[in-house]
């Protein structure tokens, strides 16, 4: 039996006189990777925002473990452990790798204590082995997967029990994409982490997700498990490159 651990209920969200999100609702269930597609402009970015409280709203409801978050401020929504990696990476460029680590941690660790959030280092450091070998250098001197890897590994330093990813691959080669999203699959397989996934590589996405939903015009237009939406001719036709007869 799947447990909800984040539902959007008919949210809506205005820059403006532009709707850039018309009453959207969709649940993310505990323990899942779930990929939010969509051509740019679509609108998933907004989403993310909205969620993480970012943004508020213009209408609609966000609720996070049973419990309603639409109007908290985003400092109150990360201590829940509610955590959002940007888009471009925004790591601290120039603090070292462990200074970035240390500071995902600051919100429990007068709770935790030094010695819990060491082994918490040391654990990161055994999914992301490069950025032990870096521990002392400074973020913006990593290549742009290193710091992509940094940005994520910070996010786990939070102890999220949900993790926004946005465009996690963004800028990155085909062969460091792949590497990316094998972590994040790693995040939910070994740290019980759940994923809101947005990918502009759709197919590599897909791949490690269990459902998705297809965002067009701050709408969502179609949803189903993975396998589904990878073979669904539309989902082809619009993202994957394939023509359909």
């Amino acid at each position: 039996m799947t447990s909800s651990i984040l539902e959007i209920k008919d949210v809506s969200y205005s820059y403006g006189p532009i709707k850039a999100l018309d009453h959207i609702s969709f649940e993310v269930n505990k323990g899942e990777i779930v990929a939010l597609l969509g051509a740019n402009g679509a609108g998933k970015t907004t989403v993310l925002k909205n969620i993480s409280g970012l943004l508020k709203p213009t209408a609609g409801q966000i609720f996070f473990e049973n419990e309603e978050i639409t109007r908290l401020e985003a400092e109150k929504i990360v201590e829940k452990r509610l955590i959002l990696v940007p888009e471009h990476r925004q790591v601290f460029s120039t603090l070292s790798v462990i200074d970035n680590l240390y500071l995902g941690a600051f919100h429990h660790y007068k709770k935790s204590g030094k010695k819990e959030i060491e082994q918490d280092i040391e654990k990161v450091f055994g999914l992301f082995p490069i950025l032990k070998e870096r521990k002392d250098q400074l973020g913006g001197t990593l290549s742009g997967g290193q710091q992509q890897m940094l940005a994520i590994a910070r996010a786990i330093m939070s102890k999220p029990e949900l993790l926004l990813l946005d465009e996690p691959s963004l800028g990155l080669a085909p062969l460091i994409v792949k590497e990316v999203l094998n972590y994040v699959k790693q995040l939910r397989d070994e740290f019980e982490v759940t994923v809101l996934l947005i990918e502009q590589n759709v197919s590599a996405s897909l791949k490690i997700a269990d459902r998705g939903y297809v965002m067009s015009h701050g709408s969502i237009i179609k949803q189903g498990d993975s396998i589904n939406l990878l073979n669904d001719p539309e989902i082809k036709e619009a993202f994957l490159g394939h023509t359909v007869s």
